[in-house]
């Protein structure tokens, strides 16, 4: 079978692979989208966390199972399915409290051991989730939204809270389509005035703001003066990160859902004043993937308005390259397997 190997940064290679043969309490899956996430990109660039190489991307799967053995919730051949990539040991502590998502010991496909970018992967019966009531490239984004709806239920959003993300990369526009969801008056803030236009235009958020204006005083004075109640940062940069504190009401919620290599700083005084609830947020759960499909199907969150760019398995060397260039202006891209 064919696959497609990230062999050093900047550097993918076509190879020749045996096809998977599942074990016991595994599943063979036909791969029939990828979607291409900022985590693919980072770790193509050579930034990415908890990652090395040679590595096969790929961990945003639409796919329809090959085979299976006898399972607990009754998969068969021929279901389609969106793969859970988040490989957990079951024993730590964070198993044991049901927090999976940030297993202490986490294995996640495309990351820390190869993912999808492949025609076949097998995987643990249990990491499937039927998705029989959604579209191929519905399938493919519905692991982005559950981290987008995962974050949006660690912050306990509630109706007409003021809530600012910062980012409208997919991770942010998926959190602010699941925050307006929740009820919140959503603020939209990221650097590149397409980005803000595609949050109104495509999402239906009221608010957007760019970054290198002053941003504290439109946030002012969209909120008469109280700041967002939750601030949800989903840049993954540093100086971002830092400065969302000052953008925070007092009492208020201040989320991460971006994450970087290194450390970066909050101011302490600002910090304390405000009695900061501080939160991160990681992955997402089986839960997650089950509510996401479910709101999909009533199409209370839309996912393919995040389709922008779009390539065959076959000339995937040559188009994602391309994909972490500005101008390209790239959302969200799909691999047709």
């Amino acid at each position: 079978m064919r696959s497609i190997i990230c062999t050093r940064p900047f550097e993918l290679d076509e190879i020749e692979a045996d096809k998977p043969i599942p074990q016991s309490e595994q599943a063979l899956v036909r791969v029939k989208r990828i979607g291409v996430c900022g985590t693919d990109l980072h770790a193509f660039e050579g930034n990415q966390p908890f990652f090395t190489y040679p590595r096969i991307l790929g961990h945003e799967l639409a796919g329809q199972i090959d085979a299976i053995g006898e399972n607990s919730a009754g998969l068969k051949p021929g279901d389609p399915v969106a793969i859970l990539p988040y490989l957990e040991c079951g024993e730590c502590i964070a198993c044991r409290m049901g927090r999976t998502n940030c297993c202490t010991h986490l294995n996640v496909l495309g990351v820390h051991s190869d993912g999808g970018m492949q025609e076949w992967i097998r995987v643990p019966d249990d990491h499937l989730v039927k998705a029989d009531g959604l579209e191929l490239d519905e399938i493919a984004l519905v692991e982005c939204l559950a981290i987008g709806h995962h974050a949006v239920k660690r912050a306990g959003i509630q109706p007409d809270e003021w809530v600012l993300v910062i980012g409208a990369g997919p991770i942010g526009l998926v959190t602010m389509q699941f925050a307006k969801a929740a009820g919140a008056k959503v603020i939209a803030m990221d650097l590149v005035d397409s980005r803000l236009a595609f949050c109104e235009r495509e999402l239906g958020v009221a608010f957007a703001i760019n970054a290198a204006g002053d941003a504290k005083s439109a946030l002012s004075e969209m909120t008469a003066g109280d700041f967002p109640t939750v601030v949800m940062d989903a840049t993954g940069s540093p100086k971002s990160m830092g400065n969302a504190l000052n953008f925070l009401s007092h009492g208020g919620k201040l989320v991460y859902i971006g994450l970087f290599i290194g450390d970066f700083q909050l101011n302490d005084p600002e910090f304390h004043k405000r009695e900061t609830t501080l939160l991160s947020t990681r992955n997402a759960t089986r839960s997650d993937f089950l509510q996401v499909i479910d709101i999909l199907e009533k199409g209370t969150v839309k996912a393919k308005p995040l389709i922008t760019h779009r390539a065959d398995f076959s000339n995937l060397k040559d188009e994602f390259p391309k994909w972490i260039q500005p101008e390209t202006r790239v959302i969200k891209a799909i691999v047709d397997v």
